[in-house]
């Protein structure tokens, strides 16, 4: 007979859909994604992209999310540009020539132009390489979006656009930015699709 865990899985279970119940209880966050959502759509008509940037678990939802712009997500329809700042060579380069608290603001300045939106992922919302991201993107003219935990952070009120979601652990935090960036996509595609019907 197994011997049982100190933390079940039913009770992690139970600890996400807390979580989850504490973002559906906020009214303003879902009016954010739909807002946020309709923006995206005239950004993408207008010809602007999407940047994604965050650290360790944050930089893989970032790429996530990200190829599920350029590739598809539910429906085929045409792709959306989407970048996330995952590629090891400009981080390793800019980390060894500049530290690694230059290196999504230099992938800002090299690829953000007045209307792009960038996404902002950080657990705890300060992280010095994120914290510059956001200002060479203020600098540039770009939309700010930022997804947060445990308050905000020094990120907290820094941008055009935010989410800070309940979660002491940065799993749980991630877990919802995850399902706040699968939901935008969804509410993206319903926009787009407007336009063709």
């Amino acid at each position: 007979m197994s011997t049982p865990l100190p933390n079940t899985a039913r009770d992690a279970l139970t600890n996400a859909r807390a979580a989850l119940d504490a973002l559906l209880a906020d009214e303003v966050a879902a009016e954010r994604i739909e807002s946020v959502a309709r923006e995206m759509a005239d950004r993408f008509r207008a010809g602007n992209k999407v940047l994604a940037c965050g650290n360790g678990g944050s930089a893989c939802d970032a790429m996530h999310f990200c190829e599920e712009l350029t590739g598809r997500f539910r429906d085929d329809r045409e792709p959306l540009p989407a970048i996330a700042c995952t590629d090891p060579g400009h981080i390793t380069c800019t980390a060894n020539d500049y530290g690694y608290d230059a290196v999504f603001a230099r992938w800002v300045k090299a690829l953000g132009k007045p209307g792009d939106m960038v996404f902002l992922l950080s657990t705890s919302g300060n992280s010095a390489n994120v914290l510059r991201a956001a200002e060479a993107a203020k600098e540039i003219g770009c939309t700010r979006i930022a997804l947060l935990g445990k308050g905000g952070g020094d990120l907290a009120g820094g941008c055009e656009h935010e989410w800070i979601v309940t979660g002491e652990t940065a799993d749980r935090i991630q877990e919802l930015h995850m399902l706040i960036l699968h939901t935008l996509i969804e509410c993206v595609e319903a926009c787009l699709l407007s336009d063709t019907a």
